[in-house]
């Protein structure tokens, strides 16, 4: 009797930590966990934060052995994602600050693991709803707080960041600490739920308030970033749009007119900087972002090939982070450019490997929400759109909920378009 008990226990453990219900309930406090860590840290601080990830790692790694035989591994991870993720590991060798490059390393990792089961036990539409459903959630408990700022109690509340400003129209910053953030959460959420709509995965009402609930976080959060990236994301989805109607035999041709106008597009948009800039309403905002990548581009080319050492997010207390706040007078917690942080913290060789990894996922992605009929395809590439020219203004790409978003679209284009998808492979047993 006993045998069968422990027989029957552990296998019933596994059923549990193996099923869709199991899966979808970790999948969604992940998700919601990676867009709250401003919140989290500002109620329980940083113990609190990383003892929460542990959790979800633990959980997710026991659903993972669970599951173990059922995940086609086969050409999975993208060659991309690791090569960079193992070069920012390996300025641990020359790192001028080891234990924070060891910390944000790991930080790092956690948070790409939790992306990659998120992609391997959801599919896309439960992918979308995952999000859908936790930006739903803190977006309204945001929104609400803000109500009770700035209109019930006419008084910031300080510990998140929250001011208050909502009695004059904003900006707002709800749960994630500033306007930007919370536009950019904002502006992913609204292409969440219009797929959410289009695919029909919620009803009709709950579409609407969601649509209008994110709608007015980005009106109300005051963003000159943000206008500049919403432009960019409705023309991408038109374009799309119109891809998509396109007979399969014509659309490679179509498909590189469009690249070729991009490119022609971009050319003339830095040409032009200062009026676009103008024109967005952005100068003071952008002068200070000026000023802070002046100060990184300086720095750059002391170690211009292999970088300082990563460490994701900015700490307070270490050089060359430190001269760079006394020259500015203002401590950034990142570069506020995706692109310059990664050039300043793990070199040339370091840029090149993170823009094959956003150029691969972005062109997968493109390329499936092109040809395959499912609307819900349309989500990856979409939010790529938003969260690689968002990096040119912030470097939210590189860390928690950014990472993850980047590392869940990447393993699920490569999923569908992976060149080692045609090779030969064992089944596992």
């Amino acid at each position: 009797m006993d045998s069968s008990r422990r027989t029957l226990v552990p296998a019933a453990v596994t059923e549990f930590l193996g099923s869709a219900r199991f899966n979808s309930a970790l999948a969604l406090v992940a998700v919601g966990v990676g867009f709250s860590t401003h919140a989290i840290r500002a109620l329980v601080g940083w113990p609190g934060l990383i003892g929460a990830l542990a959790v979800l790692v633990v959980l997710a790694g026991f659903s993972f052995a669970a599951q173990w035989k059922l995940i086609e591994w086969h050409g999975l991870l993208p060659i991309s994602a690791l090569l960079f993720v193992g070069w920012c590991a390996l300025t641990l060798l020359w790192s001028q600050y080891q234990w924070a490059t060891l910390a944000g390393v790991i930080y790092q990792l956690i948070f790409a693991f939790l992306a990659v089961y998120i992609a391997l036990v959801r599919d896309a539409i439960q992918i979308v709803r995952v999000v859908g459903d936790a930006l739903r959630f803190l977006l309204t408990v945001s929104l609400a707080l803000e109500v009770l700022s700035g209109l019930l109690l006419d008084l910031p509340i300080r510990f998140l960041g929250i001011l208050g400003n909502l009695a004059q129209g904003g900006p707002i910053q709800g749960l994630f600490g500033s306007r930007n953030q919370l536009s950019i959460v904002a502006l992913i959420a609204f292409v969440t739920f219009l797929v959410e709509l289009r695919t029909r995965s919620v009803r009709p009402p709950v579409a609407a308030f969601s649509i209008t609930l994110a709608a007015l976080c980005i009106l109300l959060a005051h963003s000159p970033v943000i206008a500049a990236v919403s432009v960019v994301v409705g023309l991408a989805t038109l374009a799309l749009y119109g891809l998509r109607k396109v007979p399969a035999h014509q659309r490679t041709y179509w498909q590189w007119g469009l690249a070729v106008l991009t490119v022609a597009v971009l050319v003339i948009a830095y040409i032009y900087r200062t009026r676009v800039i103008d024109l967005l309403n952005a100068r003071a905002d952008f002068q200070v972002r000026y000023k802070l990548w002046i100060q990184i581009w300086e720095l750059i080319p002391v170690n211009q090939t292999i970088g300082w050492g990563w460490v994701g997010a900015w700490p307070t207390e270490l050089y060359p982070f430190t001269a760079i706040q006394a020259t500015t007078g203002v401590f950034h917690p990142n570069g506020l450019n995706a692109y310059l942080d990664v050039y300043l913290q793990t070199g040339i060789i370091g840029v090149l490997l993170f823009v094959a990894l956003i150029a691969l996922a972005f062109s997968r992605s493109w390329l499936l929400a092109s040809n395959r009929r499912s609307v819900v395809y349309a989500w990856a590439p979409l939010v790529l759109v938003a969260l690689l020219v968002t990096s040119v203004f912030e470097s939210s790409i590189l860390v928690e909920s950014g990472w993850m978003l980047l590392v869940i679209c990447t393993v699920k284009a490569s999923q569908g378009m992976s060149w080692r998808l045609r090779l030969p492979h064992r089944e596992l047993v």
